[in-house]
Formats: structure tokens, sequence, C-alpha cells
């Protein structure tokens, strides 16, 4: 995808190594196409996933760009933690941040959150669920914010807007 244009890589003199990517403008024009395509798979095919499915919560997040479409007037940053039983209990945060309409994300913890979301897979894969059940997550900060963000994630664009409206 470096090749391709639709990512950049930076490369650390560190021990262990480690390499970033961020998408370009390239790639960034096609997040209302994946969210489109997200929303549509959210309609037409979301299920609860089997047995032997893994599901990467953060692809969700990843999504937030083209599937998130938050009200005027809301803006911040919001931490998003998934702690993942299977992995040994490691937890890995999203800081997702709304400015002027538009979403950007970066995969680590926020440096200052006006609102923080927790949970275990588990947890956020009911929260994303048909039944949208975030009984298993944590929440704290800004409830406004958190629910134009959770709910466009679970793809519930226009109850997004009209909750963050009300």
């Amino acid at each position: 995808m470096v090749a391709d244009g639709m990512l950049t890589r930076k490369r650390y003199r560190e021990v262990p190594p480690r390499v970033d990517y961020d998408l370009t403008e390239r790639a960034r024009e096609l997040m209302p196409i994946l969210g489109a395509l997200a929303r549509w798979g959210y309609d037409w095919v979301w299920s609860a996933p089997r047995s032997s499915e893994a599901v990467d919560i953060g692809a969700i997040f990843r999504l937030a760009p083209g599937l998130v479409h938050p009200a005027s007037g809301i803006a911040g940053t919001a931490e998003f933690t998934v702690t993942d039983a299977k992995a040994g209990g490691e937890a890995v945060s999203y800081a997702l941040t709304v400015s002027g309409g538009r979403i950007t994300l970066e995969e680590r913890p926020a440096d200052r959150a006006d609102a923080r979301v927790s949970g275990d897979t588990g947890a956020w894969i009911a929260a994303f669920s048909p039944d949208h059940d975030r009984g298993g997550l944590q929440i704290s900060g800004d409830h406004a914010l958190i629910e134009s963000l959770l709910a466009g994630l679970a793809g519930r664009a226009s109850q997004a807007t009209a909750t963050a409206a009300a």
C-alpha cells in the first residue's frame, strides 16, 4: 500500500523496532466509500459473531472518519480502550478527535481526552451489535461527544445526529 501511494511509512531507530503507517490524502478520499460499505454491512449482514470468528474492534474505529458524521457543535477528543482477554489483558487505545465536522484517529492513548470509553472485546461487540448494549462499557466525560461517536460507529448515524442535536 506504500508503493501504491495509500500509506506513508515512518521507521524509528528503536529497540524493539517500530514503524508507523499513516493514510495519505489519496487513501483518506476512500473513507466515505468504506464508511458506506460498513453501514451497508450493519444494515444487511450484521449478526452475532460465530464462536470461531475473531472481531477486530480496531477495524471499526479505523473506519470512524468515513462512518461517523457528527452534528454541528460536537467537538473534542475521546479515548476508546479495548482490553483483549485472549491477549493476556492487553489494552489498546484509540484517540478519536472531532473538529469542524471531521474525525481524525490516532492509534494511541489520547494526550488530553474530553471523554473516555473502555471495555473488553466482548463489551465492544455488544455495543456495536444490533441491540447496542453498552452495559459492559465504562463511560466517562462528555456524553454528547461519546453518543455521537458510538452511534456513528454502530451504524446509526441518523440517530447520532438527532441525539446530539437534542
